[in-house]
């Protein structure tokens, strides 16, 4: 009989796996803590002729319990990204490090936030199969009764879902030089509310999404000039930005007196920014947990 003491610790040696792979199914930090948190209430309410193998028995566990949530947010305003007008987006809880070379060294860790954003626009069951099987070598033998299909039949939804991701996500063409070389100019540019050299930065049809968070409308701007005429006026209202490492790239914090305010972004193209990702929802920033110094 496996006492409790044991059973937390065999728990906590896995919990960085399962906290990555609900991180990957929910693109939330927090959510994806709660996820592993019911996990381990699961766990402690299993019965120990049932748990052969720990770490398949949680992985499987977890991927339900992410399953029921992402299905539940049909129900919740957190959709997928649209280009469109009103609130109807949310962008992906991103790990935001300090722009230093301790944390470039955990960049390889990390996960892409386009990635995250693709992942959001599958079905639950699609997301759930494409993740399991493709990040973490869950056999389809074992996926095939979390989402109630044939193992035939959930490698085909894996598979649909890997042309979905491979078709919508290409390889990054911009390396973290010429992204730094560019968060660095960027901030510079928005400091001084340098217009022109903001406009050099930009694609002409860059895309900038704000999340303000539930019952705020999304803020949605497309083109170089409409993209670098709000950057501008931004950047004199607040000083304090600051290059940090984003997801597996490099983007930007506002960090007044050392606390985190707004998380942002960019996507590259051919080295110019064509997309521009914020988060100033303030509930979300609080959530994160960044630990960022004070200046």
């Amino acid at each position: 009989m496996t006492t409790q003491a044991e059973l937390a610790t065999r728990f906590e040696a896995e919990r960085g796996r399962l906290r990555s792979v609900a991180y990957r199914m929910l693109g939330s930090l927090t959510e994806a803590e709660d996820a592993v948190q019911e996990g381990w209430l699961r766990l402690q309410r299993a019965d120990d002729g049932e748990v052969r193998n720990l770490g398949g028995w949680l992985t499987t566990v977890v991927g339900r319990i992410c399953l029921d949530m992402l299905r539940a947010r049909t129900t919740r305003r957190e959709e997928p990204l649209e280009d469109g007008d009103g609130d109807g987006f949310r962008l992906p809880d991103p790990v935001v490090r300090p722009a230093d070379p301790v944390h470039e060294a955990e960049l390889a860790d990390s996960v892409g936030l386009a990635l995250l954003v693709v992942l959001d626009t599958l079905a639950p069951a699609e997301r759930l199969a494409f993740v399991l099987h493709d990040m973490f070598a869950v056999p389809f033998e074992d996926l095939a009764p979390i989402v109630e299909r044939t193992p035939a039949a959930t490698r085909q939804l894996a598979s649909r879902a890997r042309r979905r991701v491979q078709g919508a996500t290409a390889p990054a063409d911009t390396d973290l030089a010429r992204q730094r070389e560019v968060i660095g100019a960027w901030v510079s540019a928005t400091r001084a509310g340098d217009f022109e050299a903001l406009l050099e930065l930009l694609d002409p049809d860059v895309l900038l999404r704000v999340d303000q968070g539930p019952g705020t409308a999304a803020l949605l701007v497309r083109g170089a000039l409409e993209v670098a005429g709000q950057a501008a006026l931004y950047g004199r209202m607040a000083p304090d930005t600051f290059p940090a490492f984003v997801g597996d790239g490099m983007g930007m914090v506002t960090a007044p007196g050392g606390k985190v305010a707004t998380v942002g972004w960019f996507t590259f193209r051919a080295g110019r920014v064509v997309g521009v990702d914020i988060i100033v929802d303030p509930d979300r920033i609080a959530a994160l947990g960044i630990d960022w110094p004070a200046a």
